[in-house]
């Protein structure tokens, strides 16, 4: 065989096809459901996935206020940061960020679950993440999913 009867197709900003997804959190389990939201944003869903090209899809997430943990998890899970002082960290769990936002404990999942580099906060922008079931997106026509 000489010649190639296929080509590599690598997607660029230009060929690259995002739409809008509406995804219910309502019932789900936070870290199942923000692996696949962080595959949809990623893109790697679709059959044109390029690992260096934003071809992922715009993902809107409600009703994230219903979101449930599995297990001790409430109360047992820690997330720590540091303000930059000395004796400055901080620990929180899941029960204490729902009572600021729910909104935050999706967030976190899904950008954890992103790439650590330019192209994963590039990536983080396309994400929406609302506590009830309006959002204000309905003119981009979003094609709501299940999961």
């Amino acid at each position: 065989m000489d010649t190639l009867s296929y080509k590599t197709v690598s997607a660029n900003a230009a060929t690259v096809e995002k739409q809008w997804v509406v995804v219910d959190a309502q019932a789900a389990v936070l870290g199942r459901l923000a692996s696949e939201v962080a595959k949809i944003l990623r893109g790697k869903t679709k059959p044109s996935f390029t690992p260096h090209v934003d071809c992922g899809d715009n993902v809107i997430v409600i009703n994230t206020d219903k979101i449930r943990l599995t297990g001790d998890k409430w109360d047992s899970k820690v997330y720590v940061r540091h303000t930059g002082y000395p004796g400055g960290q901080r620990i929180s769990t899941p029960r204490l960020l729902k009572e600021k936002s729910s909104t935050i404990l999706i967030e976190k999942a899904v950008r954890g679950m992103l790439p650590k580099n330019r192209l994963g906060r590039k990536l983080y922008g396309n994400l929406y993440v609302y506590e009830g079931s309006e959002h204000p997106h309905t003119a981009q026509q979003p094609k709501a999913i299940t999961l």
